[in-house]
């Protein structure tokens, strides 16, 4: 399965490099293939490391504002012309999505394709990878959505909210039929 993984660049303390790194290794063993931002910094290279050490693909779309930070023996690495085309080759490349943590373009790239879902323009499963509960505060704010009428399909068909790695790509692979 081609997942991607929508994640913070920066340098990180353990408590999210540790977890990211366990589900990264997950995917590698699992067969699967990294979709992601392309870097080769922070948290990005954390998961991408962990994948291809663990015998996984990696599928890389950085953005030419940031090629000059993209990993060079990704397997495959696109250079897009803006942030928008960006996240279109991302979604278009992938089977699953996971987002992890990050600042506001992880936040950017989750709304986005939340709401791309939410119109019908998707249906490929999507986890919020809760790591160190950092997205308690988003889910308590996609409920209140919800249960205030602006949401106009359920919660739980939008995303599925995952406390670790494991129960992220274990509902990723049911949801794809690999269980």
């Amino acid at each position: 399965m081609n997942i991607c993984v929508f994640l913070s660049a920066a340098d990180l303390d353990d408590r999210y490099t540790v977890p990211a790194r366990e589900f990264a290794e997950l995917l590698g063993r699992g067969g699967h293939t990294l979709v992601w931002g392309g870097s080769e910094s922070g948290l990005m290279k954390v998961v991408a490391d962990g994948v291809q050490e663990a015998g996984g693909r990696l599928v890389g779309v950085s953005v030419d504002f940031l090629a000059a930070k993209a990993r060079t023996n990704a397997d495959e690495m696109v250079i897009a012309k803006d942030l928008a085309e960006r996240k279109a080759l991302l979604l278009e490349k992938s089977d699953a999505i996971v987002i992890m943590v990050g600042g506001t373009g992880t936040l950017d790239e989750a709304t986005e394709i939340l709401e791309l879902k939410k119109h019908g323009k998707h249906t490929k499963p999507v986890v919020l990878l809760n790591t160190a509960g950092f997205y308690d505060g988003l889910r308590q704010q996609f409920r209140r959505m919800e249960d205030e009428g602006f949401l106009p399909v359920p919660l739980t068909d939008l995303v599925f909210f995952a406390e670790d790695g494991v129960g992220a790509l274990a509902y990723l692979e049911e949801s794809a039929g690999m269980l």
